[in-house]
């Protein structure tokens, strides 16, 4: 061969190389941008009939080979071959132990070639290998940003549940059930899991995860209608499925669903554990049946079932409620019987039962016969105790009864000191009652901002606003924040005493704290200077008001109004209305009246007119009452010469 032939040869490889490698750039970017045209569909196909799904069902089956192809890709390099993209990641996985590095340079450039397909496609082929496969799911999703559809996600939950790998396959299957929410299109995610089942390996556990993520997720309605479409396929619930999914129904309050799976446990052939019973003691208790109790335990124990504390408690604890007393005895009785032993929770639902019904002193006996078996009371078999005595009235007991706890080692908690105080106002004993806060404090105990702000509002409304200050400032040395409420009860109270002063002072202490004071804490203090005839304070207050938002109304009008007319200040009362229904539209037909019969007191007929014509032109409409006060005017002006009428 001549050089001539070398040198066209040599050029005819090049050129042809170039031709490649542009063509592949082309084809790609193609690709890329066409790919919803390319990718084939998948095709619905009948399921053949089997013993755990029926012929109705139908499966979405993906087609082996679904890469785009192009068979330009075949003068590439192995590794550099988009149709060996399934086979590249698995020997990945494979080599590299279940990791997938990005930074891969051998295969990098046919990442974006990865899709849905390729991913379902990769999952089947690693379903031997759990950690791979969850590996290459996460990678999908988290690093290269692909969400997974839902035939992918139930790829790796039956690959998961098949490997005993329960805690992600529940995680995947909550993304799945959320994903199934978020899509325009719901996905069933039973039908999904059940189509699913001919492509890879599964166990039927992964039913009864779904059942209790739909119920972990809040759906329980959804999780319920899984669960019979379970036992429609022909598949048992296991009976922890079964409990979680009665524990939802339960907490929502569906006692009717709950009374339809009881009946249809024994139908489907779920044997029941104790837990079982128990919640179905709930539901006896909550669908107000407890005549049913005795016969519901006799099957119990046909079954093979003890009651247990818990049953025993649940039944007592409702007959209490319903202030059954001598049913709930009956119970703790048999339970010694029966050779279950009461706790302390019994004790307690015992002695909150009998003080409900006023039963303090038979309460007190369960309360020593409780010591007396072994049982050392806790602060709520202490508090139902003591809150017996206080609805009674016998602070004295109660008072006992704390001292009593404190020397056993027991501090009081917020609900001692509620009930205490609580108990000490109601018998109207205010000396006791503050006594009492000041010598848990000394032991101790915790004062919380709802006692301190009860009792300051109690005492405000009981009239004693100054002793009410001695506790706000106790609130604050505890580290408490008074809200808007208790400056709005103080205040009041200190202005009902005409105490102005010390009532403008906490009204500055709430703009400190930034809590803007409310309309009604500016008519008190307004109507407070007002009566001690300090129209001037009262006017700076209005300013103060308007400044941060608040509009006068007819309640501070007529203070101020009253308050000039009596200082015979009638120019200024005047003025003020005239003032308020301008800027305002304010139209107080009272406060016109007060004014109109102080004019006709004080002044002529002539300044008389003038007043109720100038009112009038503002807007203010004369009733009988003004009528009234103008005629008595004119009748005064007569008698003392003041017609001056033109």
């Amino acid at each position: 061969m001549n050089n001539s032939s070398v040198l066209l040869l040599t050029s005819t490889v090049v050129y042809l190389f170039v031709f490649l490698l542009l063509m592949d750039q082309i084809w790609s970017s193609f690709a890329n941008r066409f790919r919803w045209i390319l990718e084939p569909t998948y095709s619905i196909s009948h399921r053949t009939k089997s013993t755990l799904s029926s012929s109705s069902l139908q499966a979405r089956i993906i087609p082996e080979s679904t890469c785009i192809s192009n068979p330009l890709y075949n003068f590439l390099p192995e590794a550099q071959n988009p149709n060996n993209l399934v086979n590249l990641i698995c020997l990945s996985l494979k080599q590299c132990n279940s990791q997938i590095s990005l930074r891969s340079k051998d295969w990098q450039h046919i990442i974006p070639h990865v899709g849905k397909q390729e991913i379902s496609r990769v999952l089947l082929r690693c379903q031997a290998e759990p950690h791979s496969a969850l590996a290459f799911f996460n990678w999908v999703k988290n690093d290269l940003g692909i969400r997974p559809n839902a035939y992918s996600y139930c790829i790796i939950v039956h690959t998961l549940v098949w490997s005993r790998k329960f805690v992600e396959g529940m995680t995947l299957l909550s993304e799945l059930i959320e994903l199934g929410s978020n899509e325009s299109e719901s996905i069933d995610v039973f039908e999904s899991l059940v189509s699913s089942t001919k492509e890879c390996n599964w166990d039927p556990v992964v039913f009864d995860m779904l059942v209790k993520a739909y119920v972990k997720e809040g759906q329980i309605g959804v999780g319920y209608r899984a669960f019979r479409k379970i036992v429609k396929l022909g598949c048992v619930p296991h009976v922890l499925a079964f409990n979680c999914l009665l524990n939802g129904l339960l907490k929502l309050g569906y006692i009717g669903r709950c009374w339809e799976l009881y009946r249809e446990m024994w139908q489907i052939g779920i044997t029941p554990n104790t837990c079982t019973f128990n919640m179905f003691t709930h539901v006896l208790c909550k669908d107000h049946n407890v005549d049913r109790v005795n016969e519901f335990l006799e099957k119990m124990e046909e079954e093979g079932f003890i009651p247990d504390l818990v049953t025993y408690n649940t039944l007592i604890s409702n007959y209490c409620r319903r202030c059954r007393l001598d049913d709930a005895f009956y119970l703790y009785k048999i339970m010694y019987r029966r050779g279950v032993m009461p706790d302390l929770v019994t004790y307690t639902l015992l002695l909150n039962g009998l003080c409900k019904i006023g039963k303090v002193k038979e309460a007190h006996q369960v309360f020593n016969r409780m010591i007396d078996r072994g049982f050392a009371p806790d602060v709520v078999s202490y508090n139902s105790l003591i809150h017996g005595y206080c609805q009674e009235g016998r602070m004295k007991d109660s008072r006992f009864l704390v001292h009593e706890m404190i020397g056993s080692g027991i501090l009081p908690d917020n609900f001692t000191c509620q009930i205490l105080v609580e108990g000490y106002v109601r018998a109207g004993r205010w000396h006791s009652c503050l006594n009492m806060v000041a010598e848990l404090k000394r032991f101790g105990v915790p004062i919380s901002s709802g006692i301190y702000k009860y009792l300051i509002i109690s005492l405000c409304q009981e009239n004693r606003p100054f002793v009410a200050v001695n506790f706000l400032d106790g609130m604050l040395e505890d580290g408490h924040e008074p809200n808007e409420e208790i400056y709005s009860k103080l205040i009041q109270s200190l202005c009902n005493k005409d105490d102005a002063e010390q009532a403008l002072l906490h009204k500055n202490r709430m703009l400190e704290k930034s809590i803007n004071p409310s309309l009604a804490i500016y008519q008190n203090l307004i109507s407070c200077f007002c009566r001690l005839s300090k129209c001037s304070e009262a006017v700076s207050l209005v300013e103060e008001m308007v400044f941060y938002g608040l509009k006068p109304d007819c309640n501070i009008c007529r203070a101020l109004v009253f308050a000039y007319c009596k200082e015979q200040n009638l120019d200024k009362a005047e003025s003020l209305m005239v003032s308020l229904a301008t800027e305002y539209q304010l139209y107080d037909l009272y406060s016109y009246n007060v004014l109109v019969k102080a004019w006709s007191e004080h002044c002529g007929v002539t300044e008389l007119m003038e007043l109720q014509d100038k009112m009038y032109k503002l807007g203010f409409a004369p009733n009988s009452l003004t009528c009234k006060y103008m005629i008595l005017g004119m009748r005064n002006a007569t008698k003392k010469g003041w017609t001056n009428l033109k």
